[in-house]
């Protein structure tokens, strides 16, 4: 069995929306990946070459490395304008290239509430179909996070979306608070489900009993069982921290559901605290 090799990275937009401000606080962690997600406060999709140059910059200056976009491609609903949303993901394409990112993070779109999943099926195959067509022959990986309310939010059709495409180049960010949060159990149903498609872990712990994120090892998404199990099958590859212990721009916007206006700021006292939760669980395995 080949040995396992974990690197961290992470969701730094929940340290500060001011990105330098973001890159002194992986170095101050010791952390040399980034996941990039917000950018002085504008979502990465909205920047303008300009801006994606001074990232690179700013990435080059602080030699810390993109591992993933964390793009909002197909974190929109099955009414919306499909055809600027295309366009959206290929400047997002574009962008992990010029940022030489190995991944970018998708979603397969809002179900309406209360609805069957599997009547929008076919829609959903239609337009993350295109999706993955126009990264083609651009040497990204396209990771699909289950999320709460897409259609790809519980394990079983997360695992029908990777069994469709068939990829090595379309695969899985296992995300263990959002299966918690819509009722999955992350480990080991969800996990043994999808372990043979997964590229990428988000370390993202939630409670059961009202979905409340808490760091890592304190919820039900049983990360360490997660990760000790990923070691032993020589897994190589990022985990990345997405607290989501406190509110930070952009949040709302992540979240399809009113937030609470008590939720203290995020900021680097949560994202260290993240990453030593994370640091005891690897050091225990």
């Amino acid at each position: 069995m080949p040995a396992s090799e974990f690197t961290i990275t992470g969701f730094a937009d929940e340290i500060d929306e001011n990105f330098e401000t973001q890159l002194k606080g992986l170095s101050s962690l010791n952390i040399r990946f980034i996941e990039i997600r917000g950018v002085n406060g504008k979502n990465i999709s909205n920047l303008t070459p300009p801006e994606i140059r001074e990232v690179q910059n700013k990435l080059k200056d602080y030699g810390i490395s993109v591992s993933s976009i964390g793009s909002p491609i197909g974190k929109i609903t099955l009414q919306d304008d499909f055809g600027a949303h295309l366009d959206m993901a290929k400047r997002i394409f574009e962008t992990a290239r010029t940022l030489n990112s190995p991944f970018v993070r998708i979603f397969s779109f809002y179900i309406p509430q209360g609805s069957d999943a599997a009547l929008y099926r076919n829609e959903v195959m239609e337009r993350m179909g295109a999706i993955v067509d126009a990264a083609k022959g651009s040497g990204l990986t396209i990771l699909h996070e289950n999320e709460k309310e897409i259609y790809g939010d519980i394990p079983e059709r997360c695992l029908d979306l990777l069994k469709t495409f068939g990829s090595p180049h379309f695969a899985c960010a296992f995300d263990p608070a959002n299966f918690v949060q819509c009722g999955s159990e992350a480990y080991p149903a969800a996990y043994e489900l999808l372990k043979h498609y997964i590229k990428y872990v988000h370390i993202k712990d939630a409670l059961a009993e009202d979905g409340r994120n808490v760091p890592a090892g304190m919820g039900a998404g049983r990360i360490e069982e997660v990760l000790q199990d990923l070691k032993v099958n020589g897994y190589n590859g990022f985990l990345s921290l997405e607290p989501h212990l406190g509110s930070f721009t952009g949040l709302h916007e992540l979240e399809n559901a009113s937030m609470p206006d008590t939720l203290e700021a995020s900021g680097l006292h949560s994202f260290r605290l993240a990453h030593s939760s994370l640091l005891q669980i690897l050091n225990r395995i």
